[in-house]
């Protein structure tokens, strides 16, 4: 096998900054609209990268919840590797990486848990079953088997009955607020179009970078 082989070229569809938004939150909801519209599967998947003590990069797919002018919201246990990350490191980066569409969006920004109200109205709307699996999991830790978690599982169902099942203490949201935000669209020879969203003093500069 020859990866070299594992060629693409890309289309001509091309990216101008006259047609991107000067606020890239409200760009990335247009091209996120277009990703659902034309069925990419499970567009708001993103890869999020943290840094541990010892300076390590780490990297997991999760799900964004939300997004608005205040930042991309997910959620996880606060207990959890990533959690500890950024603990010690709140700096963060997300990567969408929408292939079919030959387009990607790279996030960097600083990362802050976002209100016990917020993490309450998303818990409410998840179905039971994942609000059960909120209790069962201390995500990241090591166990020794599936067994033992599906045991776990069975006291956490046994404990709530048919009851509501109350969130978490260690549960909940996170927020990357951005501080840039790159929009990247593969090109023809390789000569891709990249866009760079830069906060400064409070207003958004956009750059084109060379691919």
């Amino acid at each position: 096998m020859n990866l070299a082989d594992f060629r693409k070229e890309y289309s001509d569809r091309g990216l101008s900054q006259e047609e991107m938004n000067s606020d890239p939150i409200a760009q990335f909801s247009a091209w996120f609209a277009e990703a659902i519209k034309l069925g990419i599967y499970e567009p708001n998947a993103m890869t999020l990268a943290t840094v541990d003590g010892a300076g390590a990069p780490w990297q997991r797919t999760i799900l964004l919840k939300n997004f608005d002018a205040r930042g991309f919201t997910f959620f996880s246990n606060y207990t959890s590797r990533k959690a500890m990350h950024l603990k010690e490191n709140s700096r963060a980066s997300l990567l969408f990486p929408w292939i079919t569409l030959e387009r990607q969006i790279i996030i960097q920004g600083v990362v802050e848990k976002i209100t016990t109200v917020e993490s309450q109205q998303y818990f409410n709307s998840r179905p039971r079953e994942s609000q059960i699996g909120a209790w069962v999991s201390n995500q990241s830790e090591i166990i020794p088997s599936r067994e033992f978690l599906m045991r776990k599982l069975n006291e956490i169902r046994n404990q709530f009955g048919d009851g509501e099942i109350t969130l978490p203490p260690f549960w909940g949201g996170y927020r990357v607020v951005p501080h840039s935000v790159e929009f990247w669209q593969g090109g023809q020879a390789r000569l891709h179009d990249r866009f760079l969203y830069s906060l400064e003093n409070n207003v958004w500069n956009v750059n084109r970078l060379s691919p």
